[in-house]
């Protein structure tokens, strides 16, 4: 079975992967969230091979539920489910390592091929594709702190990195702060991944 989570928020309910980082959608209602969660299996299955991991999940198996908040329904996970304080071996951190790693690698080339003005959402907003990675890029700092990896704004490439390396090497460690390393490695694969594929989906045409 796939174990998975849900978060509930006051309009929004995520469903989010305990066991595979990053594979985490959102929608309007429990099962809503778990069609849409599956639904995109074939697109992070991209991600699994990327980091050399056979992907067969298995029916999705709801194994807790946690409070969400208003960040919920803005649209970003933000509470952290009991199961990710459960002990871990190396293996699985080596595991979650891979797939963010991998979740890096993938957004790092769609950035490199897609061109600079995306098309514009039903409203006419979204940022395009330099403004797109500025944003995760510096969401990936803030979020690094959450662990104790501290950077100043980044002046190159390099220094960008160079904090990739240290927060993997805690996560490898298991090391945790603010966040569990588990909920870390999620949550901070969830926020490439998402706009990962956002980039797929707005550099088509229609």
């Amino acid at each position: 079975m796939h174990r998975i989570y849900l978060e509930l928020g006051p309009k929004k309910v995520f469903a989010c992967s305990l066991d595979w980082p990053g594979w985490c959608r959102v929608d309007k209602s429990e099962e809503l969230a778990i069609d849409r969660l599956t639904g995109y299996a074939p697109r992070y299955r991209v991600i699994a091979e990327r980091a050399g991991l056979d992907f067969e999940p298995g029916e999705p198996m709801v194994v807790e539920r946690v409070k969400g908040s208003a960040t919920t329904d803005f649209g970003a996970p933000d509470a952290e489910p009991a199961a990710d304080s459960e002990p871990f071996d190396a293996a699985t951190a080596a595991r979650d390592v891979a797939l963010l790693r991998a979740a890096w690698a993938l957004f790092d080339e769609c950035a490199a091929v897609t061109p600079e003005e995306l098309r514009k959402g039903p409203r006419g907003g979204g940022r395009d594709r330099s403004k797109m990675v500025a944003h995760v890029t510096e969401a990936e700092r803030s979020y690094a702190r959450q662990l104790g990896v501290r950077y100043p704004p980044f002046k190159s490439e390099a220094d960008r990195e160079a904090m990739r390396e240290e927060l993997a090497a805690v996560l490898l460690a298991g090391g945790s702060g603010a966040w569990s390393s588990r909920y870390a490695a999620r949550r901070i694969a969830w926020h490439v991944i998402d706009h990962l594929w956002e980039m797929e989906d707005r550099r088509s045409p229609s």
